[in-house]
């Protein structure tokens, strides 16, 4: 694998080009369609490493599925209820929270003997709120090594009733419960504790659940929600995976730094993805936005400063602190504890890695300050594997000095042809 990879300096940015799945519907729509009863052919699924996570358990657990030469349709039979196996087997799941969590919900449905595990930074990110909550409604789950971190241990025994889950460090705890929830045995009532983060996830995953037909109900503000039990996932036949909106932010700041103009394909204003919202960011900013039909163009018209909670849009709030470097004002992304608990520890990568620039970054508990750039300096940058920092740090670029980024595979979690398609707009 490639050690590092030296960007020179971008001239002006300006084309047009697609993105890939989104990896956030990938994961849900392949673990839904593995549990439903029928046979689902998905379309524009994401091909990473996450995905692969997803699909590798998936085979180990006994779910047939096949891809296409490009490997971006897969057909999938359902086996019409939870997934387990009649061995004791471990999962690895590499740095994937979007397979680990909802995996170790579903597994808890059924009497299984299974362990999960990940790479070194997976064994750091916290999976207790998850396990308590499924403890609640009498799972036997144990950890195997640090407690309130994977490897866990599953055997089974989660038959809803009425849980609580707190709601402050990851919604991917409520999503995986959502998930398990309507192949319980009793009827589920879930109470969530705190402030829920990111919000437009749960309605991601509720809108997937509906079109696999499970309908959730959503009472007070999203504190309580309702799922019946034995209920049964139906395949919807074919779905299309819409073009992942976290990804396209990349290319859509690129051209608000430093262009010309760059159309992106594929893109819906009515997505159900919640870092559509980053594009409202962009209008603020001073970004000039069409919207298409079936794709969305930003040319770069001035790029002021802004104070904004993000959140909702973790992952596009990365992207934002980037334009920080090069707008008029300093830009303050406020409300982001969960960066804390993400790929790395991203409030810290990100504070250390601008600075090494030349960037003047207060970093907080859960705020991050970044003022504009005077003067870019030349840097390694360490993207701590995490594949959102080599993707924001490519934006460097763009400053007229060139940039290095240690490890640029990592990007591989969830768009190995980054790169390519960051060429592809670049004029030098």
């Amino acid at each position: 694998m490639q050690k590092s990879l030296t960007l020179k300096p971008i001239r002006y940015i300006d084309g047009e080009l697609n993105v890939p799945g989104s990896k956030s519907i990938s994961n849900r729509v392949l673990l839904l369609s593995a549990l439903s009863t029928g046979n689902t052919i998905l379309k524009n699924l994401l091909y990473s490493d996450d995905v692969n996570y997803m699909l590798n358990a998936l085979s180990q657990l006994g779910v047939s599925f096949s891809l296409n030469k490009s490997k971006s349709t897969c057909e999938i039979k359902g086996i019409s209820g939870p997934l387990f196996s009649e061995k004791k087997i471990t999962l690895f799941l590499g740095n994937a929270g979007t397979a680990m969590r909802p995996l170790l919900a579903i597994l808890s449905l059924k009497k299984n003997k299974i362990i999960l595990t990940g790479d070194d930074r997976m064994k750091e990110r916290p999976i207790c709120h998850l396990v308590n909550s499924l403890k609640q409604g009498g799972a036997n789950i144990s950890y195997l090594n640090k407690q309130e971190f994977p490897p866990v241990y599953i055997k089974g025994g989660f038959s809803g009733g009425e849980i609580t889950v707190n709601g402050t460090i990851s919604s991917q705890f409520l999503s995986s419960l959502l998930i398990a929830s309507p192949l319980a045995q009793l009827n589920t009532k879930i109470v969530v504790e705190g402030n829920l983060v990111s919000k437009p996830y749960i309605d991601l995953t509720i809108n997937l659940m509906r079109k696999f037909g499970i309908v959730v109900d959503v009472l007070n503000n999203y504190k309580y929600f309702y799922i019946q039990g034995n209920q049964n996932y139906i395949s919807p036949k074919e779905y299309f995976i819409e073009s992942d909106f976290s990804s396209a932010t990349y290319f859509l700041a690129a051209a608000a730094i430093k262009g010309g103009s760059v159309k992106i394909n594929g893109m819906q204003k009515n997505s159900i993805q919640g870092d559509t919202d980053f594009v409202n960011v962009l209008k603020k900013m001073g970004a000039s936005i069409i919207w298409n039909k079936n794709s969305l163009i930003c040319t770069k018209k001035n790029l002021f400063g802004i104070t904004i909670d993000c959140n909702h849009i973790p992952d596009a709030a990365m992207t934002i602190a980037m334009l920080g470097l090069f707008s008029n004002q300093f830009v303050h992304i406020k409300n982001i504890y969960n960066w804390r608990v993400k790929e790395t520890d991203r409030l810290y990568a990100m504070s250390t890695e601008l600075k090494k620039i030349g960037a003047n970054v207060q970093e907080g508990t859960d705020f991050i300050i970044i003022h504009p750039v005077k003067k870019f300096l030349h840097a390694t940058i360490n993207t701590y594997n995490d594949h959102r920092i080599a993707m924001c740090f490519s934006l460097v670029a763009l400053s007229g000095v060139s940039i290095t980024l240690l490890n640029p595979g990592c990007v591989n979690k969830t768009f190995p042809l980054f790169f390519k398609k960051f060429y592809s707009i670049c004029h030098y």
